[in-house]
């Protein structure tokens, strides 16, 4: 296989070493091969003197990481034993945790498309910086997944409830949207990109960056934390569509009737997992938590449905089972967080319980 041709590339220019995805016709969804990948060169860079800098990249021009390669999910879910999603989530949660504890900068380029697993790999990072062609998502409900690389972790640290909106309904964060839910740190506008990464093979982050952090564009968020913080304050899904269809602002209409085309037992799980994790603090019990939910999802018909209707057969028509919020019991969402036993990620009880960069 040629460099070209290599789904994940690697090089080092002065004190900077630079991951680049580069799988540009998948928008560089992240595949097993990719993660472990990954996590070798981190491993070397960082007993390596000399790379004072990580950074990641994704080739193309439409973005950093569309997600994983939920095609393969999509088969070893319908016609496999779903051992080979169980290994890739578990490999890959592990690169999670590791990047938020990197002891060097990670300077994560979220430019273009941000999703799914792409902001598992750039918003644990400890340097992320934003574009105005960004797009930040955790789009998993509307493939009948719940948000898992962490995502649950960072999104339940948003300011009030801006997090559950973005979780719930999947809606994408332009540049100012992600610096307010604290998906990011510092704004750069695209232009400005190969500048940066220039300077960095001779000079820190932060004096890299001076030169050429600027304000982004407004967003949209900031002024509908009115009716977000109201309305998605609610203990239950249920309640929080009625709140959204009556509080009159057509945006929260319109965030009503996208949750209403999502998967019900998704957004269950997705508003319960939003709320434990604000419970357990630490990003290495959520990634235990979130592993426990996604090897759930693999035994319900929802997960093979949904990536069927978006990505295999793209009718974007999914026919979710159970079909409507109020067949969701409570044990169907509970049976989501059972305990895995011997199979339990265990990040937690690995890590020692450090202190959280991102508290």
């Amino acid at each position: 296989m040629s460099g070209a041709e290599e789904p994940v590339l690697f090089h080092t220019t002065g004190r900077a070493a630079h991951i680049t995805l580069n799988r540009p016709r998948a928008l560089n969804a992240l595949t097993h091969t990719m993660v472990r990948r990954i996590d070798e060169a981190l491993t070397a860079w960082e007993a390596d003197p000399a790379v004072e800098t990580v950074v990641i990249t994704g080739a193309g021009e439409r973005g950093l990481c569309a997600g994983g390669d939920i095609r393969a999910i999509h088969d070893d879910a319908r016609d496999g034993d779903g051992c080979a999603s169980r290994a890739f989530w578990r490999d890959e949660y592990r690169l999670n945790a590791r990047i938020a504890r990197y002891p060097k900068p990670y300077l994560a380029v979220m430019d273009g498309i941000v999703m799914g697993g792409g902001v598992g790999v750039s918003a644990h990072g400890s340097v992320r910086v934003v574009t105005e062609r960004s797009r930040v998502a955790m789009p998993e409900t509307g493939i009948g997944f719940v948000p898992d690389v962490g995502g649950t972790h960072l999104l339940a640290r948003a300011p009030g409830e801006l997090g559950t909106h973005l979780a719930l309904t999947g809606a994408q964060a332009g540049a100012a949207d992600a610096l307010l839910c604290k998906l990011a740190d510092h704004y750069v506008p695209s232009a400005s990109l190969r500048p940066l990464l220039d300077s960095l093979a001779e000079l820190p982050v932060t004096e890299a960056l001076a030169g050429v952090v600027r304000t982004p564009p407004p967003g949209v968020l900031e002024d509908q934390r009115d009716w977000i913080d109201t309305c998605y304050a609610a203990g239950t899904v249920e309640e929080i569509v009625h709140r959204l269809l009556a509080h009159g602002d057509p945006a929260a209409k319109d965030a009503a009737e996208t949750l209403l085309t999502r998967s019900p037992t998704a957004l269950k799980v997705t508003l319960a997992a939003l709320r434990r994790a604000r419970e357990l603090g630490l990003l290495e019990r959520v990634l235990d938590q979130e592993y426990r939910v996604s090897c759930a999802a693999l035994g319900t018909p929802d997960l093979v449905e949904g990536i069927r209707a978006q990505v295999v057969d793209k009718d974007r028509r999914p026919r979710w089972s159970p079909k409507t919020l109020a067949e969701v019991t409570d044990a169907d969402v509970e049976r989501f967080f059972t305990p895995l036993g011997a199979s339990e990620l265990g990040l937690c009880a690995a890590c020692g319980d450090p202190a959280d960069p991102h508290r």
